[in-house]
């Protein structure tokens, strides 16, 4: 199966944006497009290419992006709106774990006259990938000066630090956008985790509060309150709260995880009203945004419980997908191999667990202060 090493949640509600919507931008660009090529004797665009780039942008709105990438490569060049074959074809790429070919893709773009606060922004991520923080830096900052009350902008960057467990690019990522959007919940909510995993709760706990005062009784809020009780270990506040959103109909994926996790660790057991509670919540957070890793780590972990253990396997090797570098989802996966009686790959995992462990401990002897903090709280909130 494809590696998709960054930002998968993010990335699955990006594409609303942008692939479905790029694929009809500016007929009038396209139409100028293709007279350019005529007249610069290139190939003009093609109903074939056309079907291509079609194919491709409907494969990509359904997370399918490595079976994108093709169809994709086969539009670039050829159709009237190349902007939107190049764009998605970068996002692609970014989806798949390979940033090192999006750079590129992405940065003729801006050559083209295309340098828009989308690009920039996708260019941001695809920097964090390749753990460019410098480059990525200035690409934020750019998208920011573009559209710089862009929530949705300063969230993908965050999602994508989470993934890449690079906490402390994804807290000045969100301090840039706070300086813009003060009173955004998600924000504060995001700044909240952040410092969490840098070990500086106390001061997480501030914008959690903060996320619930401007957000009260809805989605951020209550999911910066779930958050905060789950960090500090009061499960029956966590799922409380949560349920309380649920019943409002707050429905949000992380609402929905935080919920079934939260149930999970309170010790529902199969059989139990809790346990099918916990189940629900997670099958529809997968519903809903199945690029989530947490929730296909957590739903993954549930079926284990029942004994599922294809269910369980596949759940789990889709979370591994999402988050190859969480040292979580390897330690049960292997679990769930050894009751298959599949002992050849029980060992496999084990063997890449035991690599991710060696790289983490050399991190955190080689990274400086603030990043020795932010890889030595890896995983602490699995």
């Amino acid at each position: 199966m494809p590696r998709v090493a960054l930002l998968m949640a993010a990335i699955l509600a990006f594409f609303g944006l942008i692939a479905a919507g790029q694929n009809s931008l500016n007929r009038q660009q396209g139409a100028r497009n293709s007279s350019s090529a005529v007249q610069a004797g290139e190939e003009p665009p093609s109903a074939q290419a056309e079907q291509e780039l079609q194919k491709g942008t409907d494969l990509t709105k359904q997370g399918l992006f490595a079976q994108a990438i093709p169809h994709l490569l086969a539009a670039q060049g050829r159709v009237g709106n190349d902007y939107a074959a190049a764009f998605n074809l970068a996002l692609c790429y970014v989806a798949t774990g390979q940033p090192e070919k999006a750079i590129p893709v992405l940065a003729q773009l801006r050559a083209q006259g295309h340098d828009n606060a989308d690009v920039n922004n996708l260019l941001t991520q695809a920097y964090i990938g390749e753990g460019h923080d410098e480059d990525a830096l200035k690409a934020l900052r750019r998208a920011a000066a573009m559209a710089p009350a862009s929530e949705k902008l300063y969230m993908f960057v965050a999602d994508a630090c989470m993934s890449r467990q690079n906490y402390t690019f994804g807290l000045k990522a969100v301090d840039l956008g706070l300086d813009y959007l003060p009173n955004s919940a998600w924000l504060h909510y995001e700044r909240g985790m952040f410092l969490a995993l840098m070990d500086e709760f106390d001061e997480g706990r501030k914008d959690f509060r903060l996320a619930a005062k401007l957000a009260p009784e809805t989605t951020p809020g209550l999911v910066a309150a779930a958050q905060e009780s789950m960090m500090e270990g009061d499960l029956s506040n966590a799922i409380r709260v949560a349920r309380e959103g649920i019943n409002q109909k707050q429905e949000n994926f992380i609402l929905l995880t935080l919920l079934g996790r939260a149930l999970l660790q309170s010790g529902a057991a199969p059989g139990q009203p809790e346990f099918a509670e916990a189940k629900q919540a997670l099958e529809e957070s997968i519903a809903e945004r199945p690029g989530y890793a947490q929730s296909q780590l957590t739903l993954g972990k549930l079926y284990l419980l029942e004994n599922r253990l294809a269910e369980a396997i596949e759940h789990l090797e889709m979370a591994r997908q999402l988050n190859p570098a969480d040292p979580a989802v390897y330690s049960t996966l292997a679990v769930a191999y050894r009751r298959q009686g599949d002992l050849q790959k029980a060992q496999s995992v084990l063997a890449v667990l035991a690599k991710i462990n060696q790289e983490q401990a050399e991190k955190i002897r080689s990274a400086p202060g603030d990043r020795k903090l932010s890889y030595g709280q890896a995983g602490a909130l699995k």
